[in-house]
């Protein structure tokens, strides 16, 4: 059973005593002194812990909420609680971030190549047979969905999407996989005009075997070139039609906050 750790805060002063209030808490979820599933002490007792007003705590502990570091539980046996800090609440955050940014498509499908030749090689390396072997598997489900005369668009990209992030689970390497959950969450780097495209669909699930194929059989030549050429064909795309740019974000996944 892990021993009660003695918080020790220090008094703030007036002025912006909410977030000299919140980082001291963060500070000490950082650092260990508090861990997930434990309860902050009641309001009054913070309120002497750091000789301020219950408006000061009650901001703080609003702050916290946000940046998902607590969660608020009503009733009895309710009060401010530390949250574990998931997959799902480092990609939404990240994800809004980006969103946020004003960037070139040709600056994040850049980011995107460099991202999965560095997850491809990882991958290679370090993922299971098992693993690989499911990957091409997936890969030739998704290039037989769009053999189909009208394709499921939803399953399709859901499919892309969780091809993306197996891959990045095989890196082994926990902030490439937030990364690339961040990044589906937020858009696809423009991918989906591969899918909508009838002179690109067929070459990029086709392309996406390719890689699938590479990966399983060891090849990092082969499965860069083929990385390589599918951000060559958006690229491309995007050139010929640049209309396409504004459907940014079309496939982009709704977060739990939305």
């Amino acid at each position: 059973m892990r021993t009660k750790t003695t918080l020790r805060f220090m008094p703030v002063t007036m002025g912006r005593a909410g977030e000299e209030v919140a980082l001291q808490i963060e500070a000490a979820i950082l650092e260990g002194h508090l861990n997930p599933g434990d309860r902050l002490p009641s309001e009054r007792e913070l309120l002497v812990h750091f000789n301020t007003s219950r408006g000061v705590i009650r901001e703080a502990l609003q702050t916290l909420k946000q940046k998902s570091l607590i969660e608020i539980k009503k009733g009895a046996k309710g009060g401010a609680f530390i949250r574990e800090v998931d997959l799902a609440t480092v990609g939404e955050s990240l994800a809004l971030f980006i969103k946020r940014q004003p960037m070139s498509p040709y600056h994040l499908i850049e980011f995107r190549e460099s991202l999965d030749r560095a997850i491809t090689l990882l991958a290679i390396s370090r993922a299971e047979m098992n693993e690989k072997e499911l990957l091409l598997v997936k890969a030739r489900t998704l290039e037989n969905l769009l053999l189909q005369e009208q394709p499921d668009m939803e399953q399709l990209a859901e499919l892309d999407r969780e091809l993306n992030l197996m891959l990045a689970k095989m890196a082994r390497n926990p902030i490439f996989e937030w990364i690339m959950h961040a990044l589906q969450i937020g858009f696809s780097s423009y991918d989906f005009n591969l899918y909508t495209n009838s002179d690109y669909r067929n070459k990029t699930a086709e392309n996406w075997r390719h890689t699938a194929q590479a990966i399983a059989d060891g090849e990092p030549l082969k499965a860069l070139s083929h990385i390589s050429f599918h951000y060559a064909m958006l690229q491309q795309l995007l050139e010929r039609d640049p209309g396409a740019m504004a459907g940014h974000g079309k496939w982009a996944v709704k977060t739990t906050s939305e």
